[in-house]
């Protein structure tokens, strides 16, 4: 069970603060300074150091505060998935990234919610890391990631392969072109993805690999925002590099046209990630199947 101190331990991790802690929890802050001590005494650690009129964690604090969130959300699990099973109800919280999000798995996802009664689906959308971050603390239970990271907890499904492309307005010169040259590119302004994403990651691990550093582009703008960076491209405000999945009814609709860049081969696994007891492979798998029936009819 989740006792008052690891909720008082929480809320000030949280606040970085103990008065605001208190006022919170509807507490004092005598009580949570108590919670405090009692837990530094039971561990055998300093918890928190004090910084002005605030609190922050020491090293030894941040391992207890990573537990303890563990703790509260499985907690928390375990109280929704008994109400839940009283009437026969499946939940399930899945990570998107926002590559993952702007392609066709948040509609396959809406889809088989709707077809399945007692199945109730929450989406989340945050980049790799943070998804990485929320599966080991139970707070989602599946992500669609790029790649792997590799971990003895958890395991992997191959949804998809998936390539990166250059993505140029219609009325730009590089849409004539099948595959330009990097030279080419140090000519155009790019709008890039934030450096944490995936997409950006493999692009810069790529320039890397040809000898070249992404210093030696003009990137114009970082956006995490999908739709506003195709929105961008399409009035030619700049080019971006995006995963060829997410453009498929952009090309269609002839928003704007995608080309190859010479030498960098940027391919890559779109995984479905989960925990190693997780327990619904069999929705995973019929999710799996209507992903590739769906994929056929837009190719």
């Amino acid at each position: 069970m989740i006792t008052q101190r690891l909720q008082t331990l929480l809320t000030v991790a949280k606040t970085k603060n103990y008065s605001k802690a208190a006022d919170e929890l509807s507490l004092t802050q005598p009580a949570v300074s108590q919670h405090i001590k009692q837990l530094e005494e039971e561990f055998n650690v300093k918890i928190f150091r004090r910084t002005n009129h605030n609190v922050e964690l020491t090293n030894e604090g941040m391992i207890v505060v990573k537990y303890a969130t563990r703790l509260n959300n499985i907690f928390s699990n375990l109280l929704q998935s008994l109400k839940d099973s009283q009437y026969n109800i499946k939940r399930l919280t899945i990570g998107l990234t926002p590559s993952a999000e702007s392609s066709i798995i948040s509609k396959i996802l809406a889809k088989y919610s709707l077809e399945k009664e007692n199945l109730h689906i929450t989406i989340i959308s945050d980049t790799i890391k943070n998804l990485y971050s929320k599966l080991k603390n139970f707070e989602i239970d599946v992500a669609f990631v790029d790649g792997k990271m590799v971990d003895d907890d958890l395991k992997y499904i191959l949804l998809d392969t998936d390539s990166l492309v250059l993505a140029v307005a219609n009325n730009n010169s590089l849409s004539k072109k099948k595959i330009i040259s990097l030279e080419d590119l140090k000519k155009e302004k790019l709008i890039l993805r934030s450096e944490s994403s995936g997409t950006t990651e493999l692009f810069e691990h790529q320039l890397n690999r040809c000898g070249e550093s992404i210093e030696n582009f003009e990137v114009m703008m970082q956006i995490d925002n999908i739709a506003m960076i195709k929105d961008l491209v399409r009035h030619n405000y700049g080019v971006s590099i995006l995963a060829k999945s997410t453009c498929l009814r952009d090309i269609e609709k002839n928003h704007f046209k995608t080309v190859s860049i010479e030498n960098l081969s940027m391919i890559r696994e779109l995984n479905i990630v989960y925990h190693k007891d997780f327990s619904h492979i069999d929705i995973l798998s019929e999710i799996v199947e209507l992903y590739q029936e769906a994929k056929k009819h837009i190719e």
